[in-house]
């Protein structure tokens, strides 16, 4: 995914160190579609925050080693993911939707209702 679709623009912040979940947005005109991979995080620990125009995803990793056992190779070293998203003007954050899957987070930004295409009827006189 490229962050710099007009739509939507990453932004960065130093709060805690936290994975960057990759995402794909697909645009289309009547929105966008937003993808981001978040293995091993349950629903229940899946958070969406939408704040004027900043979209936050956080999600906390819940993976349980065996009892007993340690890891001789983690490659994950941090629990959690959070990425930040600045939303255009063109989108209406009041109407996303959210679907999560097989750790897989589908969110449908809409565009708002002045930035839809639209139509004019030309008259004849």
């Amino acid at each position: 995914m490229s962050d710099t679709s007009p739509a939507v623009k990453k932004e960065t912040t130093a709060d805690e160190a936290a994975l960057l979940p990759p995402v794909d947005v697909v645009e289309d005109a009547s929105g966008i579609t937003l993808y981001a991979d978040l293995p091993g995080v349950p629903k229940e620990k899946l958070n969406l925050h939408v704040e004027a125009d900043t979209l936050t995803i956080e999600g906390e990793i819940d993976l349980e080693m065996p009892g007993g056992m340690e890891a001789s190779h983690a490659e994950v070293s941090l629990p959690r993911y959070r990425r930040v998203f600045t939303l255009s003007k063109e989108l209406d954050a009041s109407k996303v939707s959210a679907e999560f899957r097989n750790g897989v987070l589908k969110l449908a930004i809409p565009k708002a209702e002045h930035a839809q295409p639209r139509k004019v009827e030309v008259k004849i006189l």
